[in-house]
């Protein structure tokens, strides 16, 4: 018998070695809002099938849970590929990423690039997905050698999954099937089909859009969003892709392994400045028009690059002859002591109430009306807004860009005439995948960044971080996110290789995060998906770089 601690009820039950957490989750008395999906096993994401042959403790967990989205999303993708290879076999299905509260997927039904769906077919295809549903089918986990797996899935023609393991350094593989069909996922998928009555398939834009639960109120759907202006950045992120000619991770891996790191760099580098100066240039065009702009207001969500982005896309509008000043909300903050709190009674530093926005845009427009502004400068370490001689003025010529994580919020701004301002939203939409069915969330992508900031800094440690992270995710989707779609430009600071650059850098970092604390989770995820990329130096990175903001060594 092994003992079984529920961090759930904070009890312990025994029970026969190789128990499932399917069948130890009854034996536990809790409250249950929502269906019990997936479970974390001594702080590591299981699914329900794992069988436990030692003491352990269990967590269980619902859709509600990041744990459980994760689990019902990755085998909700399976399903879709299964129904798909079901009314078109031999089809490519590709998931690329999540958009409008869903994820963006095509369905390439011949393997020859034909992805247009018709009506009758997508009515199929649902139909074929709901009876899968009502038959309760099971996905199957099966470990293997790697090169069974890599045999498996050249044989069904799954030429990104065998790119993807042939670049991997394991020795064994877990693989899924849902009935004959076999698929690859980098983490656990639910018990059975039945678990998945939630979701839809829609039409959206060139492809179709697999709607899932909301995160809040499971038994519905998120609401749909239109995101046209995010849906454009993204598909400009995929051609970026195609010009190098990468849109996996074994894609990228194999690149590397010929060599071709040193050029990658520079065309990926290239391909952003390109975009700076395209935005650059619109805002000097405006200012030759009847309604020049004269106030560019930067944002994005945290770690998405917008300090060095600033400074990039000041050099560039220099180049064209402008004269940029700029400076940060943050030196705006109010004193640490008038700060919001959250409901734990910790500092809520993302709040718009964290910025005295009142002070700010008084000072905003004196400069526009050509006065000189001596500007704040907030000490981060002692939490108080310091006065140390800065002063600004706007002459002839001078646009003023401010920057921060509140820039568009239109409270900020409200009293300066509209057709004055040029707002940017910067987001990084990773559009590189592990496979055709493994999307890689934006999230993801500014989580490492900030953990690698924050550690070589001195700020926070890893699980630090980790532990202020959904706090700060809270605050994006209702103090910036709400905005984006109101930018006049979009900028994607996601950087193709920046996973490989990022392994060397953020690997020693998250092994610091001990086993017994709940930040382990996250760690080792992320530990995981670092794994799959091929480590590279960051010697090549220009100290101009977005990346250098994180890695450290920016010449700014």
């Amino acid at each position: 018998m092994i003992t079984i601690y529920c961090v759930n009820t904070g009890t312990r039950q025994k029970f026969p070695e190789g128990t499932t957490l399917q069948d130890m989750v009854e034996a536990f008395d809790f409250e249950r809002p929502h269906p019990i999906i997936a479970a974390k096993v001594n702080n590591v994401s299981q699914g329900l099938r794992y069988r436990a042959f030692n003491n352990r403790n269990v967590e269980f967990m619902d859709y509600t849970s990041y744990t459980g989205r994760g689990v019902y999303r990755r085998s909700l993708c399976f399903l879709l590929y299964k129904a798909a290879h079901d009314i078109f076999p031999g089809c490519r299905v590709v998931i690329r990423r999540p958009i409008s509260k869903g994820f963006f997927c095509y369905i390439d039904k011949d393997g020859n690039g034909s992805i247009t769906i018709s009506k009758a077919e997508l009515a199929q295809l649902r139909a074929r997905m709901k009876e899968l549903v009502e038959q309760e089918i099971p996905f199957r986990r099966h470990e293997v050698q790697k090169e069974k797996a890599i045999e498996i899935f050249r044989s069904i023609g799954a030429d990104d999954k065998v790119r993807l393991l042939e670049t991997t350094g394991d020795l064994y593989v877990i693989y899924y099937t849902l009935l004959e069909t076999p698929d690859y996922y980098y983490d656990a998928l639910l018990t059975n089909t039945g678990h998945l009555k939630i979701w839809s398939l829609t039409p959206f834009r060139n492809g179709l859009l697999l709607r899932v639960p909301d995160r809040h109120r499971p038994e519905q759907l998120t609401p749909l969003i239109e995101q046209p202006k995010t849906f454009e950045i993204f598909s400009e992120a995929n051609r970026w892709n195609h010009i190098m000619g990468l849109n996996t991770v074994g894609d990228l891996n194999a690149a590397i392994a010929s060599g071709k790191t040193s050029d990658l760099i520079n065309v990926a580098e290239a391909l952003q400045e390109k975009k700076i100066v395209q935005i650059a240039e619109e805002i000097d065009n405006r200012m030759k028009s009847d309604k020049p702009p004269r106030l560019i207001l930067i944002t994005g969500p945290s770690s998405s690059g917008k300090s060095t982005f600033c400074k990039r896309l000041s050099i560039q509008l220099m180049a064209c002859g402008l004269k940029p000043v700029s400076f940060s909300t943050d030196d705006y903050f109010v004193n640490r002591l008038d700060t919001p709190l959250l409901p734990d009674g910790s500092f809520d530093f993302d709040n718009f109430e964290t910025v005295d926005h009142k002070y700010l845009q008084s000072d905003m427009l004196k400069l526009l009306n050509g006065e000189t502004v001596e500007v704040p400068e907030y000490n981060f370490v002692t939490g108080l807004r310091e006065f140390n001689g800065r002063k600004l003025h706007l002459e002839e010529g001078s646009i003023l860009i401010v920057e921060g994580i509140h820039a568009l919020n239109p409270r900020l701004t409200d009293r300066v005439d509209e057709s004055t301002k040029y707002r940017i939203f910067i987001n990084t939409i990773t559009s590189i995948a592990l496979d055709d069915h493994n999307c890689i969330p934006t999230s993801d992508n500014r989580l490492l960044r900030r953990i690698v900031r924050d550690y070589n800094l001195g700020s926070f440690t890893a699980r630090e971080t980790i532990s202020h992270w959904p706090n700060v995710r809270r605050a994006e989707v209702k103090w910036i996110y709400p905005f984006q779609e109101d930018a006049d430009a979009m900028f994607n600071s996601s950087y193709l290789l920046e996973f490989a650059v990022l392994h060397s850098h953020a690997e020693k970092i998250l092994r610091t995060v001990p086993k017994d604390c709940k930040e382990y989770s996250e760690a080792h995820r992320l530990l995981k998906f670092l794994s799959y990329f091929t480590p590279i130096s960051d010697k090549d990175v220009p100290s101009t770089s977005l990346m250098r903001g994180f890695i450290g060594g920016s010449s700014f």
